[in-house]
């Protein structure tokens, strides 16, 4: 793809000569592995809407919506105001605020398995509490993940993301099983149920590629989870987006937990947790049980500015979202197969994450397609369209039917790119 990458040097000398300077001050040029890519990574200027512009006055259809956390788009005006006047405000103390309540009780109002919610300032520290929690309820202490699930930057989740980057020490508080594979989920748990304290399942695989749960396998783990006495925890973090009740509530199942992030934070730092009070009440300061406390958590201004979010998205915007996802979709189907490349994708709602190859992966953190997924990527930025570097899409409420043409013809003509250097 020499000649994409060319391209994308010439259009982009100031990302460049900002990521050699980063480089010397950051290890690497940033502390995020999922914005790094070849030849360099962009440096944005600002987002607005549906776009962003780079330090080179490129601007970009964003596609990715900041891996799905940006669900109303950048810079969204009541989000802004709402950050902008608590900001002004103050933004922390060691004490209560209003929205923090107002955001829990909202949460709990669309999601019927919670009784509370306690937050924090990560999906990865969400899943830390969920395992805190049940770890303390169980009196166990290892964990049941889905093979190539991602749920987050502690250890006992990696293990189960990136297998190949740790030893068989590191993988001692990790049992991995199949995703979909009730079969595989049930003798885990008939064997090792003793040890483990939680099983954790994505109802829907973000960085293993959009791949859905069915609804048998998850009410068959959870009826294998309760009778080895450990909790279920649903990682919504992303997947909380495709319903207002989370998509739990479109699986009929219900978790004993459920971590939250991303997009209920407003496009600020937040994490949360929520479920029956039987399991959250360990930190119920009348009888504790736990110690649970951050800094951060809570922060007013992360309250107020994804109480805004929450509420916005309603189920109108969300059906919106997936008619735009599914008028996309068949639109990268149908270049895909003028251009004569190998493509698939797989989509939930406003979710797409799209393959270089005639049939989608079960379930993988890691591209199996090689030249040609870098190859598109790097082509989309070059025509002003930015999705993931591993093929995924994220949609907002802000985009439309014209907007969404728009990018399919970007990324047509980023495949015919694609198609003419492999030819």
């Amino acid at each position: 793809m020499n000649s994409i990458r060319a391209t994308y040097k010439k259009n982009t000398p100031k990302s460049a000569a900002a990521h050699r300077r980063a480089h010397a001050a950051v290890i690497g040029g940033n502390s995020r592995g999922a914005a790094n890519h070849g030849p360099h990574p962009l440096t944005i200027e600002y987002g607005e809407g549906a776009r962003v512009v780079d330090i080179d006055g490129r601007e970009y259809l964003d596609l990715i919506n900041n891996y799905t956390s940006l669900v109303h788009g950048h810079a969204y005006p009541p989000i802004v105001e709402a950050a902008q006047r608590q900001v002004g405000r103050g933004t922390a103390w060691v004490a209560n605020n209003v929205w923090q309540t107002e955001l829990a009780e909202a949460l709990i109002e669309r999601v019927d398995s919670f009784d509370s919610v306690r937050f924090t300032n990560s999906g990865t520290e969400a899943g830390m509490l969920a395992l805190q929690i049940a770890r303390t309820v169980t009196g166990r202490t290892n964990v049941l993940m889905a093979r190539f699930g991602y749920h987050g930057s502690l250890m006992e989740f990696e293990v189960g993301s990136f297998p190949m980057l740790f030893d068989d020490h590191a993988q001692d508080r990790t049992y991995l099983a199949t995703f979909n594979d009730a079969d595989d989920f049930e003798a885990v748990l008939a064997e090792h149920g003793a040890e483990i304290a939680a099983v954790v399942i994505e109802p829907v695989m973000g960085g293993g590629g959009v791949v859905s749960a069915t609804p048998e396998f998850l009410a068959r783990v959870r009826d294998a989870t309760h009778a080895a006495g450990a909790l279920l925890v649903f990682d919504e973090v992303i997947a909380f987006r495709l319903a207002t009740g989370g998509t739990q509530a479109l699986v009929g199942v219900e978790p004993d937990l459920t971590m939250l992030g991303k997009l209920i934070g407003g496009g600020f730092p937040v994490g949360a947790v929520g479920g029956k009070n039987e399991y959250m009440g360990i930190f119920d300061p009348a009888n504790p049980r736990g110690f649970h406390s951050g800094t951060y958590n809570a922060n007013p201004v992360t309250m107020a500015a994804g109480l805004v979010s929450v509420r916005e998205l309603t189920a109108e915007r969300i059906d919106r979202m997936d008619a735009l996802g599914e008028r996309l979709a068949d639109s990268l189907t149908r270049s895909a197969g003028q251009h004569g490349l190998p493509f698939c994708l797989n989509r939930r709602g406003s979710l797409i994450q799209v393959f270089f190859q005639e049939q989608a992966p079960p379930n993988t953190i890691l591209s199996r397609d090689g030249d040609l997924s870098a190859g598109f990527h790097l082509a989309a930025l070059n025509h002003g369209m930015m999705i993931a570097g591993r093929g995924m899409i994220a949609l907002s409420t802000v985009m439309d039917e014209e907007l969404i043409d728009d990018a399919a013809q970007r990324a047509d003509a980023a495949m015919e790119d694609v198609a003419r250097e492999m030819g």
